[in-house]
């Protein structure tokens, strides 16, 4: 595990070299701002970190789970913020804006209604799941879901114990954004605090995209690190909300009620059982 997270340190500070600070020092109008020269283009191979190949033979042992990303916690704020469009540059955007984007430019087209990926959705569907038209007065108003509606993301991922490499790994296949209904979203009287998913997408298919987004880098603004840089070396604070299971892949909250102590509890217990499976391939 170690070795990794070294290899991936590497690939993160050769692949912060792209950011909207490009040409900053060397421009002389402002639509230089941003853009790489001829010779800078020709000699660019910043790609998404590939991931390996991994043969069914040797994977030895696998679990898939269900984890959701709280995006009230400070660790988490990276993939909620900006929500204010309109003072800031056009390179940097929240997830949500980044994912939103690249639907619409057709860069992103795994999208689905589940994380089982049995529907596959459009991006007409999508916007319907997230705009309401309401009547009032005889005046039409329409609310969308934007940025800052959304609080948390659901992820879908799965550990395996690589026997060839002899190590525990993992390896993210699919999140989803929760936002509240939009149906219900501002109505007086109501009160939902439930969060849905809003679709979901193929993780691999949505790399490019995240490997191009950037998120600010607070310790050095000249070294910023993409969302897909971010996911896959798990820099993010989560619960273990499901795992798959005989019982239809029911959630902790399905048979532990009502107790939110005992779900953290329950979910800490599964993630300690992940943990200890790396120990225990190496007990003979």
């Amino acid at each position: 595990m170690f070795k990794n997270c070294l290899l991936l340190f590497f690939g993160l500070m050769i692949s912060g070299s792209i950011n909207a600070q490009i040409g900053l020092l060397n421009a002389k109008e402002v639509d230089q701002i941003g853009k790489k020269n001829e010779q800078q283009i020709a000699a660019d191979n910043d790609a998404p970190l590939a991931y390996g190949y991994v043969d069914d033979r040797d994977v030895l042992w696998s679990k898939v789970v269900w984890e959701f990303i709280d995006l009230n916690q400070k660790i988490n704020l990276p993939y909620y913020f900006p929500i204010d469009k309109s003072n800031i540059s056009p390179n940097r955007r929240s997830l949500f804006d980044t994912l939103i984007k690249g639907i619409k430019q057709g860069k992103i087209k795994d999208a689905y209604s589940d994380s089982f990926f049995t529907s596959k959705i459009s991006e007409n569907e999508i916007q319907s799941r997230m705009s309401s038209i309401r009547e009032e007065n005889g005046y039409s108003d329409t609310i969308r879901l934007q940025s800052q509606d959304v609080e948390g993301y659901m992820i879908k991922g799965m550990w395996y114990f690589d026997k060839r490499q002899g190590e525990l790994k993992y390896r993210l296949l699919a999140l989803a954004p929760m936002g509240k209904d939009v149906q219900t979203l501002g109505v007086q009287d109501i009160e939902d605090e439930q969060l849905y998913e809003l679709f979901w997408i193929f993780y691999p298919s949505a790399r490019d995209v995240l490997h191009e987004a950037k998120v600010f880098n607070p310790k050095n603004a000249s070294q910023p690190i993409s969302f897909d840089h971010m996911l896959n070396a798990r820099r993010f604070s989560s619960t273990i909300v499901k795992e798959e299971n005989i019982y239809g892949n029911r959630s902790i909250s399905d048979y532990v009620r009502g107790n939110s102590l005992f779900q953290l509890l329950e979910a800490n217990k599964i993630k300690e059982d992940i943990r200890n499976r790396e120990m225990d391939m190496w007990n003979y």
